[in-house]
């Protein structure tokens, strides 16, 4: 039953391979509680559910965790009512909890500027480093979608980054000519002298044996040059994501595009990462709304 599940998240629900693996776990926790009690999976039931949940809150999950839990439960029957196992699914009447909306701390350019600068770029770890914020900062990626880049995915004349998000979801990502630059000077100078292990070719950034970089490594790469900056900031990958938005935001790009270039089903999900500020917004009304035009045409 594990192995037809991954199968339908992979084909059917097109998930990344991250979340297959937190859903597959998910699964095996409630399997393994079904069982303690002598439960088999076709016949947990709704109160089944919510006695792993309550169990659950006892230990101060947090309120992501329990939305993904849900999430991977019903997606779980849901494939075992497909496949005539069970009449229904059980967890479709589980409510989701409310989930807190945290934003990411925003970097200014100057504070970008701080990063980059702690990079020595004639060593060629550093350079590589420096290329990977810029690229982050300039595009918006997902760290996922940074260290899974491939050398075909560079369109340098349209000035184009093909990025494949979560699910597999194919997006064009507008890259900017400085970061082309970067990437051109690192793949041919600094890539070139690296050998690339059986199936890591294809990969952009590189270690220095020959394999594409992990989440982690991009993690601590991040979080050092954050400590040799000095910033006063918790700072990550995504971080950089949400100040790429917020800066598009902020300058008046419009909430559709943005929603777009990062690769978000939902524009509710869009709208998370860009708070905008109160400045921005009289700025706004006062350029825009003809009381305020008339206002200060006046004065």
């Amino acid at each position: 039953m594990r192995d037809e599940f991954r199968r339908f998240l992979m084909l059917e629900k097109r998930l990344a391979g991250n979340s297959v693996e937190a859903y597959l776990r998910d699964v095996d926790h409630l399997m393994r509680f079904a069982l303690s009690r002598n439960i088999p999976p076709d016949d947990v039931t709704l109160e089944t559910l919510q006695q792993l949940l309550s169990e659950l809150n006892n230990t101060d999950i947090a309120i992501t965790t329990q939305c993904r839990l849900i999430s991977g439960w019903r997606s779980f029957f849901h494939m075992m009512v497909i496949e005539d196992i069970l009449k229904d699914n059980p967890a479709s009447l589980l409510m989701m909890p409310g989930k807190p909306r945290h934003l990411p701390d925003v970097l200014t350019d100057s504070d970008i500027d701080a990063l980059q600068a702690t990079f020595d770029l004639s060593r060629p770890e550093q350079f590589r480093d420096y290329v990977m914020i810029e690229v982050l900062y300039g595009c918006g990626l997902r760290v996922s979608e940074l260290v899974y880049l491939k050398l075909s995915n560079i369109y340098a004349e349209e000035e184009y980054l093909q990025v494949f998000g979560k699910g597999s979801k194919e997006r064009w990502v507008p890259v900017n000519r400085r970061a082309l630059s970067l990437l051109d000077t690192y793949i041919h100078q600094i890539r070139s002298h690296i050998t690339p292990l059986p199936g890591e070719e294809r990969y952009i950034f590189l270690s220095r044996r020959g394999t594409h970089l992990t989440r982690v490594r991009v993690f601590q790469v991040i979080k050092e040059a954050v400590e040799r900056a000095g910033l006063q900031k918790h700072v990550s990958p995504h971080s950089l994501r949400h100040s790429f938005a917020t800066e598009l935001v902020e300058n008046g790009a419009d909430l559709r595009a943005v929603q777009e270039m990062l690769g978000h089903g939902s524009i509710g999900t869009t709208e998370i990462y860009t708070h905008i500020s109160r400045q921005f917004l009289r700025d706004t009304i006062k350029s825009y709304h003809p009381h305020y035009k008339l206002h200060e045409h006046r004065r």
